[in-house]
């Protein structure tokens, strides 16, 4: 198991996985709303799976970013007490899984690519959630986003939580803010389940390799975004000036590919993923 001081990074010498978990569940973070206010311009939002309601723990919708139309989707925490308990802090039900597939065919009709947004600890666990087909969507959202036929870029920008994120960070490029974290699980759940002790979350954190560094390094990750000094809190301008810079030189890069060799790369990107020998 890395240790603390195993783990520091070049630059953050100081940093442990911990902080960055820390970092990302901050709530002065920016948030898909501020992305989206930053980055975007004419952002027309859509609603509803037109099957049971409109999740608002995730939001999509059609935008500009500079001279490229694109569609945004991404999980909405909210910024005030408010805007978490009516977008379930993030934590997206079935419904909003059918409604970003809903709108992510829109995008592959009018051949516009797609950005989304990674923020949440997880996908909503309760029992009306179970009811209405909680693993079911996230395993569709799996199996759809991968065979969307239009470009994908995935920004994790603070709480990537097991398939909760996943189910919408299916991407040809995947970019991740220094700070964010990206896991099958949470710290404390994991040291719950290991250790029967959620004191031990720090050394689960470090264990789990959920850090950018470490997920670059495993290549479940293509980019670091950097950040503001402190973290993105600090200046959400900066942080979404950078995200915006990133996002546009892999839309470049991708844009110009035939349909067959995007979706092609995309599976033999999703098949290397957990294969750490030649």
């Amino acid at each position: 198991m890395a240790t603390k001081k195993t783990a520091a990074k070049k630059g953050s010498a100081t940093k442990t996985a911990m902080d960055c978990v820390k970092l990302a569940r901050d709530p002065k973070r920016p948030h898909i709303g501020d992305f989206i206010r930053l980055i975007c311009s004419d952002f027309e939002e859509l609603h509803g799976d037109r099957l049971v309601n409109d999740d608002r723990g995730l939001v999509g919708g059609f935008a500009t970013i500079d001279d490229e139309k694109v569609l945004v989707l991404g999980h909405h925490k909210g910024a005030t007490v408010e805007e978490n308990m009516e977008a379930n802090f993030g934590m997206v039900n079935p419904d909003g899984y059918r409604k970003a597939m809903r709108l992510a065919k829109l995008a592959e009709k009018f051949h516009v690519p797609v950005v989304t947004f990674v923020d949440t600890p997880g996908a909503y666990p309760g029992d009306t959630a179970e009811a209405r087909g909680q693993a079911e969507a996230i395993a569709k959202s799996l199996e759809f986003f991968a065979g969307l036929k239009t470009p994908i870029v995935v920004v994790v920008t603070g709480e990537g939580g097991s398939g909760g994120a996943l189910a919408i960070a299916v991407g040809d490029t995947v970019l991740m803010l220094e700070n964010a974290v990206y896991s099958v699980i949470s710290p404390e759940g994991c040291a719950g389940i290991l250790w029967r002790d959620g004191a031990k979350a720090p050394e689960a954190a470090e264990a789990l390799k959920i850090t950018a560094p470490d997920l670059l390094k495993l290549g479940a990750i293509d980019e670091i975004v950097k950040e503001p000094a402190g973290g993105a809190q600090k200046n959400h301008a900066v942080a979404a000036a950078n995200v915006k810079k990133s996002v546009l030189k892999a839309l470049k890069s991708l844009k110009g590919l035939p349909i067959d060799e995007l979706l092609d790369r995309r599976y033999a990107k999703l098949r290397a993923m957990g294969n750490f020998f030649k």
